[in-house]
Formats: C-alpha cells, sequence, structure tokens
C-alpha cells in the first residue's frame, strides 16, 4: 500500500483566556479549514494547536487573582478547548506550555544553544512591553511605544542570557532567497528584511530573573526562558523532539505550514528559523501571516467595548455560518472587517439561498415526481453538458486555490456552481416537464444532473462547512463522499432515493 503524503500544520498558541474574540478564532478556523481539505485529498496530516501559559502578565494576573499561575492557567485554559470545540476544530494535539514534556524539551533546547556558544550570559537594559512579551530597540519604538499594540514600554536592566541572532543574520538572508515562498504574502518578508535584518539583527535576550514564571533554566535555575524561545519550541515539543519516543518528530517535520498573525510574523521568521538553523534542524516550509479580522477598522478588544464571546454568533446563527463567514469573506493574508451585518449577508445570500434552497428545491422536486427516486435516464441537452463541465472541472480549481492558500477563492468557485445549478433549474424548468407525460425521462435526468452537483460541490464543502455537509449527504442518502469519486461525473447512484429535505439555514432577520 502507498503511504500516504505528510502534511504538519499549526496555528499559534495562544494565550489562555477567558475572553477570546473572533479575531482569534479566525486563525484557528482557517488551519482546521486546510487540515481538513488535506485530509480530504489522502494526506496524514497532524494539527497543532494550545495554549502560551507562560510569562509576566500571566503572573501578574494571577496575582491579582489571589491564585498561583499554575491555578490561574488550569482554570481557565479549559476556555479554549471548549471554544474550539464548538467551532469543530479537528486538531490532532493540544499542546500546553506547562505540560512537563514541553517544559523539558526547552530546557533542552535551551542547554544545546548553549553547549553550543549560541547563548551566552550578559546584562539586558533596554525596552520591553510587558503585553507583547517584546522586546524592543528605541528606533523600533512607535511615538515612544510598542509598535505592535500601541501601550507603554518599560525601562529593564537585569543579567540575562542573550541568544546570537547576529550570528545568523547572513545565513537567514541567503535563506530568504533560495526559497522565496517561505513567507507570505510578500509584504510580511519585505517587512523582515526591511525593517529588522537589514538595520541588522540584534541578539536577543532570552532569560528572565525579575518574574519566576517561566520554565526555569536548568543550570542557573534564577533564570527562566523568555517566554517567545518557550512558545516557539512548541512546534517540535509536541512532536517529541529530544525524547525517545521522537517518532511524530521523525515522521513530520519539517512543518509545512505555520499559520501566525501578522503581529508575531518577526518570532516565526527571524527567531524561530534562526533557533532552528542553531540546532541544526531543518526550516519549516512556509510561514503564512495573515491580517486581522477588525471592527469598524480597529482590532477587536474588550476594552473598547466591541468584543463578543464567539459562542455567542454561533448559539445565533449556526457553527457553519461562522466559520463560513471567517473563511470567505476575507481574502486569506489581508485585514478584514466583522460585522454582523456581513455575517447575516452571508449566511443568508450564499448559505440560505444558494446552497440551502438548491438542496431543498432538488430533494423536494424528487419526491414530488420520482417518490424520491434518482434516475439518470442519460438524456443529454447542451446546456447538461456545460454544468457537467464546470462540476468535473471543479476539484482541480478548489486545489489550485488551496494550494495557494486561496481559501475565499477556493469556496467562491464552489458556490459558482451551485449559483450554476440553481440557473440550471431556472432554464430547464422541471415544474414544466412534469406536466408532459412523455417528457419524464428528461425530468428525471435534470434532478440526477442537480443531484450529482449537489454531491461534488458537498464532496469539497466537507473541509469548510462540515456539519452541513454531513447533513446534506443524509438529505441526498450517499454515501459516496470520497475526494476521488468527484474526478467524473456520475458517482451518485442512479437508481437512489433520497430522504426527506430539511431546511440547513433559517433566513436571519438583519438587527
Amino acid at each position: 500500500m502507498k503511504e500516504k503524503k505528510k502534511f504538519y500544520v499549526t496555528t499559534p498558541i495562544y494565550y489562555p483566556s477567558a475572553n477570546f474574540h473572533i479575531g482569534h478564532c479566525y486563525t484557528t478556523i482557517i488551519g482546521d479549514a486546510i487540515a481538513r481539505y488535506k485530509r480530504l485529498c489522502g494526506y496524514d496530516v497532524f494539527y497543532l494547536t494550545g495554549t502560551d501559559e507562560h510569562g509576566q502578565k500571566i503572573q501578574k494576573k494571577a496575582e491579582e487573582a489571589g491564585v498561583s499561575p499554575q491555578e490561574y492557567v488550569d482554570k481557565i485554559v479549559a476556555n479554549a478547548k471548549d471554544l474550539w470545540k464548538t467551532l469543530n476544530i479537528s486538531y490532532d494535539k493540544f499542546i500546553r506550555t506547562t505540560d512537563s514534556e514541553h517544559v523539558l524539551c526547552v530546557q533542552k533546547i535551551f542547554k544545546k544553544l548553549y553547549d553550543n556558544g549560541d547563548i551566552y550570559k550578559g546584562v539586558y537594559k533596554g525596552l520591553y512591553c510587558t503585553p507583547c512579551e517584546s522586546f524592543w530597540t528605541e528606533t523600533q519604538l512607535v511615538d515612544g511605544k510598542c509598535p505592535d499594540c500601541g501601550r507603554e514600554v518599560s525601562e529593564v536592566s537585569e543579567e540575562a542570557y542573550f541568544f546570537k541572532l547576529s550570528k545568523y543574520q547572513d545565513r537567514l538572508m541567503k535563506y530568504y532567497e533560495d526559497n522565496p515562498t517561505f513567507i507570505e504574502p510578500q509584504s510580511r518578508k519585505n517587512e523582515m528584511i526591511n525593517n529588522f535584518i537589514k538595520p541588522g539583527l540584534e541578539d536577543l535576550c532570552v532569560s528572565r530573573t525579575s518574574f519566576n514564571w517561566g520554565i526555569p533554566v536548568s543550570f542557573d535555575d534564577k533564570h527562566v526562558v523568555y517566554v517567545w524561545l518557550d512558545a516557539l519550541s512548541n512546534y517540535i515539543s509536541a512532536l517529541g523532539y529530544l525524547t525517545e519516543n521522537d517518532d511524530l518528530f521523525k515522521k513530520y517535520w519539517p512543518c509545512d505550514l505555520h499559520i501566525v498573525g501578522k503581529e508575531i510574523v518577526r518570532f516565526h521568521t527571524i527567531v524561530w528559523p534562526i533557533m532552528l538553523m542553531a540546532l541544526d534542524l531543518p526550516l519549516p516550509k512556509k510561514v503564512f501571516g495573515h491580517g486581522w479580522l477588525v471592527i469598524n477598522g480597529g482590532k477587536i478588544s474588550k476594552s473598547i467595548g466591541n468584543y463578543k464571546d464567539p459562542r455567542n454568533y454561533v448559539d445565533t446563527y449556526g457553527v457553519d455560518a461562522v466559520r463560513y463567514f471567517v473563511l470567505r469573506e476575507v481574502p486569506f493574508g489581508s485585514d478584514g472587517s466583522f460585522s454582523e451585518d456581513a455575517l447575516i449577508n452571508r449566511t443568508n445570500g450564499d448559505l440560505a439561498n444558494i446552497l440551502g434552497n438548491l438542496v431543498n428545491r432538488t430533494i423536494g422536486m424528487a419526491n414530488k415526481y420520482f417518490d424520491g427516486i434518482i434516475e439518470d435516464k442519460k438524456t443529454s441537452e447542451d446546456l447538461d453538458n456545460k454544468l457537467k463541465v464546470e462540476a468535473i472541472e471543479l476539484k482541480d480549481k478548489v486545489d489550485k486555490y488551496m494550494e495557494k492558500l486561496e481559501i475565499s477563492k477556493a469556496l467562491e468557485v464552489i458556490f459558482d456552481l451551485l449559483r450554476s445549478c440553481n440557473k440550471y433549474i431556472d432554464d430547464t424548468m422541471p415544474w414544466i416537464l412534469a406536466k408532459d407525460e412523455n417528457k419524464k425521462d428528461r425530468l428525471s435526468t435534470v434532478l440526477y444532473n442537480l443531484m450529482e452537483c449537489i454531491r461534488i460541490a458537498t464532496v469539497l464543502l466537507q473541509a469548510f462547512i462540515p456539519d452541513t455537509a454531513s447533513k446534506i449527504f443524509y438529505q441526498i442518502n450517499t454515501n459516496i463522499i470520497s475526494y476521488d469519486s468527484i474526478s467524473s461525473f456520475g458517482g451518485y447512484e442512479s437508481g437512489n432515493k433520497v430522504n426527506k429535505s430539511e431546511v440547513l439555514f433559517q433566513r436571519v432577520e438583519y438587527k
């Protein structure tokens, strides 16, 4: 039996919070759709996500709550898992940076870098943004504040270990040149080169002594490992790197795709690849830095009053409506605007009017005219052939867009076929054919063609709106749902009997 191709995809491990917003969900839903699509195509997929639980800001939050940092993160980390379950996220592993296996791996990585001469002890004097867990130089500040979050930075001075980023600057730049698609989109790559590499990389402070909520340096335990060195290591610690049980690491590394928000591209395309170079490990094949979902031009934030728990949207509109909006509305890579009106518009326009209406009409006509039996009577007209060609070509179109991570366009062409089906109904007028006994074979073929197009589109929709796809497969009564089954037209079983149709998406009234 031929071995499956491997595909390893990650989304960031998030700070555990009781206040996840739809912007946090954006990255993880995208990662889930890519993972599901690759599984559909026959890949052996490993999808990793989790929570980043160390650092000064968590220690402060715990102190304010009057509990230990571990108690604090234990109590609220369940929120992330519950949210991902609500959104139907099909991760293969959820890693916590407080997991003992991860802690040991980070300590071994730090020691290995130190033993290799890539980490050395010194004194750090400089500027630090606690909310972002980021060090900055004076020239990188914007109006004297953190360039990422816009908040105040503080001067710190403490004994610290440093990582020799500067040693690897030329090697990293050559890697960029030799691997032009390593960072996407191109604008993120330009930003890294112009803002960080060309001005010259400075060695990175990778330990702290002013707080203790972190992974202790194994050979100097008054120091804790810098949270980003800790967090980035999750991509290999989750696979068993530097353990006796490293089968997953051997199987899946190097990573095929890191999906990250644009605000953390710097860590994933400068610090992380240099860490891997210093460890003599292969680099990820691609880091994709996407934009933000914004409301009224600004980031989503509880403090400014535009925050809503994503579960509220799911409860109101349904999980697949939320997933579809996130995947379809915004070209992946760009900033995009989120609003409930836009969510309602997509739900009504695409999901209810185009998809739901098509499935409902087709099953309804099958039950009305043929007692639910769908049979291909092999009649043929030019408009049949046109529809069949569009259906047969759909798989390759979607595959082309998914390879380029153009997920919105992949969904667009799927819905183009569904629109064509609705037009096909208008053009063939089944209700007129049903009045003529001599045209019953023609009517039967029309309904078969529609049913096969619905099946083909739904096979692909499994990656994006899986619950809805399952409902459609039940309603049209088929288990022929594999990716390979849509390479040609005619996979739906002639003579099959459909089930009763039920509304997939209710139209929503605008607020």
